[in-house]
């Protein structure tokens, strides 16, 4: 079979590729085909993400192995993409270059037979939309948190005048300190 897909760069302008590729190649080349697609070098390592249909970010899968043991990880070239991509999962996150964060929307769009195809040679290039940035769009997670009341609400039951004991020159004497130690 031929998986065909659209990679859409997480960007407020429009980038995307769409690629086709067999069902029998790993992650691995998804990863090749991708960074050949929108222009990487490829010097730099990726992972994919597992999802749901909300685009919600679950497992990962890392181009290499970084685990603590070495061999316990499974990484990209272990998954066939017919194991992990079919009609009723057909999302994954992909991360190019993990320390700028190049984030992609992978979909699989179309799953034709190798004879229907009219593409002979995979993976192929399909379709390319907009020009990549020079730099990897910025990533804002959450909501800034406001400088203005960073405490909110909130009320300790403390008033200005609990705390003029430490206003002025006073010293520790009037407590009773002895700091001859």
């Amino acid at each position: 079979m031929v998986y065909k897909f659209r990679v859409i760069l997480d960007a407020e302008d429009d980038v995307l590729r769409d690629i086709a590729i067999k069902d029998t190649d790993t992650l691995e080349d998804l990863h090749n085909t991708i960074i050949n697609a929108f222009g990487f070098d490829g010097t730099e390592g990726g992972s994919f993400f597992l999802c749901d249909d909300n685009w919600q970010q679950e497992d990962e899968i890392p181009l290499f192995d970084m685990g603590d043991v070495p061999g316990e990880q499974k990484t990209m070239a272990d998954f066939k993409l017919n194991d992990l991509l079919y009609e009723d999962q057909t999302k994954i996150l992909y991360i190019y270059d993990p320390f700028v964060n190049w984030t992609f929307f992978v979909e699989l769009a179309a799953i034709e037979s190798e004879d229907d195809s009219d593409e002979k040679e995979l993976p192929a290039l399909l379709f390319a939309h907009g020009v990549l940035p020079e730099d990897a769009p910025v990533k804002t997670f959450g909501d800034p948190i406001s400088k203005d009341d960073i405490y909110g609400d909130f009320d300790d039951d403390y008033d200005d005048e609990d705390f003029d004991m430490f206003d002025g020159d006073d010293s520790f004497e009037d407590f009773g300190y002895d700091d001859s130690y």
